[in-house]
């Protein structure tokens, strides 16, 4: 069966969250971090997401990665590919959407895609081509302080037209509420004057709506997992999508629970603080493991005494005065990539001492924590709500894993304790 839709996420939880959305639209959705697992998926998937850790990398490794999760998307048939990014477009003028969208454009032959990072229900949104965090513009916003992929500039159209030769051009919200013509219109207005990309305003769930009823038949597509969400109803209208609906029930997954913090977000911050009111957290001095102290051996003699009185948290997360500290000693890369060393290797530890069920937080931080346990290939469960979304392994009985891939940035403040618990009851 030919793919209705693949997809390409720049890092595990924008994919995690991209398929749980699909999934509780009723779709067979198939999840892996490499092209390779595509082949061992059912032969009755509707789409598929192939979720890899390039949000950071340098471009020609991105566009080398995108390249061959494209090419495998497309060996399975699929209608559209879907280049999946973060609500609040991380990328700096050295970035990679830019190139990785400029790929993407040539294999499909399009001559033209939008892009709508926009996630209303997140507080992300996008207005005259300008990126809101809530009512703050972006670079106004947290988002500034950024350790890895600081916004300094609102403007989308100026941020992606630094990253591309690609002539980017604006669908403003006026447009986007005069309907389908008047969009249709305007893109072809915009083709006209050499335009191939265009940033589209959304700033109401009616505009990823409006959205989405222009482009879920384009070759291509790109933005953050929200308008996904919108185009099944439009597979099923149109006859794509006949088959029933796909149970979006997991199995109960019980066994020792951990929390894995690397993000340095302040939701990821105020989620430690709300989980510690509960149960122990233990905070990770960063520079202790600059200067070569155990601290995985150190975390995990922490952790498995208390594991029988209930679940733990485990941070690398710091305030951005300790990221500062850290990263004047290994550099912002540097210090990056050992938090997510620290961490992927204290869960492979874990996993072997028993532990079953894991929240992780942080796009990086998942990417490292899934290569260490060497994971491959997920199922995922219905979307609950942003940055709540959850999976198990492929892998039988008591070996069964059972995850959470969260932003660091999303997510309700109280929600790490419970999402461990609902892994336990399954559904």
């Amino acid at each position: 069966m030919a793919l209705l839709f693949g997809a390409l996420a720049d890092d595990l939880t924008g994919g995690m969250e991209l398929a749980a959305m699909l999934v509780a639209q009723g779709v067979r959705c198939g999840f892996v971090t490499h092209p390779s697992e595509l082949d061992a998926l059912p032969a009755d998937i509707e789409a598929a997401v192939i979720a890899g850790k390039t949000r950071v990398v340098p471009a020609q490794d991105a566009v080398r990665a995108f390249a061959g999760g494209a090419r495998a998307l497309q060996a399975r048939g699929a209608r559209q590919l879907f280049f999946k990014y973060c609500a609040t477009f991380d990328s700096t003028d050295a970035g990679n959407i830019g190139p990785c969208a400029d790929l993407l454009r040539e294999m499909t032959g399009a001559r033209f895609t939008a892009f709508c990072p926009s996630f209303p229900e997140a507080g992300r949104r996008v207005f005259q081509g300008h990126l809101f965090a809530d009512d703050m513009l972006i670079s106004e916003s947290p988002k500034r302080f950024d350790p890895l992929t600081p916004m300094l500039d609102p403007s989308l159209v100026r941020t992606l037209q630094r990253q591309t030769a690609t002539k980017v051009g604006l669908l403003p919200q006026q447009v986007v509420h005069a309907g389908l013509e008047a969009m249709r219109a305007h893109v072809a207005q915009l083709q006209a004057t050499g335009v191939g990309f265009a940033i589209t305003d959304a700033a109401e769930p009616d505009d990823l709506a409006a959205l989405a009823a222009l482009t879920w038949d384009w070759p291509l597509m790109t933005g953050n997992s929200s308008i996904g969400a919108y185009y099944p109803a439009h597979w099923r209208r149109n006859g794509w999508l006949t088959s029933a609906p796909a149970d979006p029930a997991l199995p109960a997954v019980e066994g020792p629970a951990v929390v894995l913090a690397g993000s340095c977000a302040g939701r990821s911050i105020e989620q430690l603080r709300a989980f510690a009111e509960q149960r122990p957290v233990l905070w990770i001095d960063m520079v202790r493991a600059l200067e070569g102290a155990d601290v995985v051996g150190e975390a995990l003699a922490w952790a498995l005494p208390l594991l029988a009185a209930g679940p733990v948290a485990i941070a690398t997360s710091a305030d951005a005065a300790e990221v500062e500290r850290v990263q004047a000693r290994a550099g912002k890369l540097g210090a990056a990539a050992l938090a997510e060393e620290v961490l992927g290797r204290l869960a492979l530890r874990l996993r072997d001492a028993g532990v079953r069920r894991f929240v992780i937080s942080g796009g990086e931080t998942s990417g490292a924590v899934l290569r260490h346990l060497a994971v491959t290939r997920l199922t995922v469960g219905a979307y609950e709500g942003p940055g709540v979304a959850r999976a198990v392994t492929d892998d039988p009985g008591e070996g069964r894993l059972a995850l959470c891939l969260k932003s660091g940035k999303l997510g309700p403040v109280d929600m790490l304790l419970p999402m461990l618990q609902g892994m336990a009851s399954g559904g």
